[in-house]
């Protein structure tokens, strides 16, 4: 009978010391990004009319596949494709920057929240548009290191944000950091001016 006592008051002092080690404190939203807000040329917030990709480049190149055929679009694969070459495409290879897709065709936006790397100090963001040729290129300059708010809700990596500048200016006047902290908060944390296609 003592033992059975002694069961059940193990197991209830298990049950409570996995209450006590609940998530209950842990953010709700705990995703890192580096927030954008949209404004113009003048500071005034816009929502951006045109249709927006973002991507960022990544170490080395890879190997990619153009295919032509008269009175047909070009396409571009990362494997070689037989059957085009069999329909009477013809091949082109060659070697372009690796690089992966962060914001895909989004328009009539206002921001956009993109991660951060965690092994770079510098992330290079490219702007391509639906209605320009042009693209805008942004250089972020930041740290990043771990953080632990409490040992149950487990390490986040967040950053500090040193510099930003842009190139090419197609649509891009200008970006300011306004917040050089990265955190889950979801603070903004760099402006970019337009020049244009806002409203």
């Amino acid at each position: 009978m003592r033992f059975k006592h002694l069961y059940i008051a193990t197991v209830a002092l298990a049950f409570l010391l996995m209450g006590g080690c609940s998530s209950s404190n842990c953010p709700l939203d705990s995703t890192v990004t580096c927030n954008y807000g949209f404004y113009d040329s003048n500071g005034t917030a816009v929502t951006y009319t045109d249709t927006i990709t973002v991507t960022t480049l990544l170490p080395g190149f890879k190997t990619v596949y153009t295919y032509k055929k008269l009175g047909f679009s070009s396409i571009t694969f990362d494997s070689r494709n037989e059957s085009l070459i069999e329909e009477g495409y013809t091949e082109t290879v060659s070697e372009t920057r690796k690089d992966t897709i962060l914001i895909n065709k989004v328009t009539k936006v206002s921001s956009v929240k993109i991660p951060m790397s965690y092994f770079h100090d510098t992330d290079t963001l490219i702007f391509k548009y639906a209605s320009i040729s042009g693209r805008d290129t942004l250089y972020i300059h930041h740290k990043s290191y771990p953080f632990v708010e409490l040992p149950e809700c487990g390490t986040y990596r967040f950053h500090t944000i040193s510099s930003v500048e842009s190139s090419n200016s197609a649509s891009i006047d200008h970006v300011e950091v306004i917040n050089k902290k990265v955190n889950y908060e979801g603070d903004e944390n760099i402006s970019i001016f337009f020049n244009g296609v806002a409203e």
